[in-house]
């Protein structure tokens, strides 16, 4: 039986209670939660591990919160961040905000199920967008095929309909099973162009 992977959650703040505060509040959830008492530290397991989730105090010593996720965001982009602070401002907000593009705001002390709801739309929030650029990818890669048959076979992507809406195929323009095999092969072309492009980016 297949194993379900654990979504995996950083926790950044250089109070030792407040991280125990913040574990005792997820003890229930299904993440596994790892902790940095500082913003250098925390990047120096990000270059190790990898998170789904990094949330972070804002006032530590050394890099601030604000900061720190900014360096998250150029790094390690697909990490969803959220900054904790309990100096809740504008001016924190908003530098949060524009240097880390930051998914949430959370202030101290934090209610425990709005950090627990917070996180599950934070990962629910990650695979959305990584289900999205699949997505892209695979519209690239169709519409790469379909111009290098429009290429090779002027017209053939056109696709012409009656007036119910019904796709009109002219027998007039070849044999179909002779392009059905051209579409085939171009595909397998394709697929063999981007498996061998995987592999050198590998």
């Amino acid at each position: 039986m297949e194993e379900t992977m654990l979504h995996r959650v950083l926790l950044v703040d250089d109070e030792p209670h407040v991280v125990e505060g913040l574990k005792r509040a997820l003890r229930k959830e299904p993440y596994e939660i790892v902790s940095a008492n500082s913003a250098e530290d925390a990047l120096d397991l990000m270059k190790r591990e990898t998170f789904d989730v990094v949330i972070s105090d804002e006032l530590m010593p050394g890099m601030p919160g604000s900061e720190f996720l900014a360096v998250v965001l150029q790094q390690y982009p697909d990490t969803v961040r959220i900054i904790l602070t309990g100096h809740a401002n504008l001016e924190t907000a908003l530098r949060a905000i524009n240097q880390g593009q930051i998914y949430r705001f959370l202030t101290k002390p934090v209610n425990g199920s709005e950090l627990t709801i917070t996180i599950r739309q934070a990962i629910q929030h990650k695979a959305l967008m990584s289900e999205s650029r699949r997505l892209l990818r695979t519209v690239r890669q169709q519409h790469s095929v379909l111009e290098d048959l429009e290429k090779e076979n002027p017209g053939i992507t056109d696709v012409y309909r009656d007036e119910t809406g019904a796709i009109i195929l002219d027998e007039n323009d070849g044999d179909i099973d002779v392009l059905i095999e051209e579409i085939s092969n171009e595909v397998a072309r394709n697929e063999m162009r981007f498996s061998r492009s995987r592999t050198k980016q590998e």
